[in-house]
């Protein structure tokens, strides 16, 4: 389940709530009765480059030990 922030718009107290998506959002500050709203954030981590994905790894047909040809 998602932990969800929000902020009073009239103490400015922040709140954090672990809700489920099916929830409805809070809108009443427990300390003074003021509106809460969402607070949006950026995401914890992002995923860029190669390697994330299945189709990112080496062939099966790749192999590690160097060719022996060399006499």
């Amino acid at each position: 389940m998602p932990t969800y922030e929000y902020e009073c718009q009239a103490c400015h107290e922040r709140v954090e709530a672990v809700q489920r998506f099916s929830d409805p959002a809070l809108t009443t500050c427990e300390l003074c009765g003021g509106e809460l709203r969402k607070v949006f954030s950026a995401v914890g981590i992002v995923f860029k480059g190669s390697g994330f994905y299945k189709n990112d790894s080496r062939s099966s047909t790749a192999t590690s030990t160097p060719s022996a040809s060399a006499d």
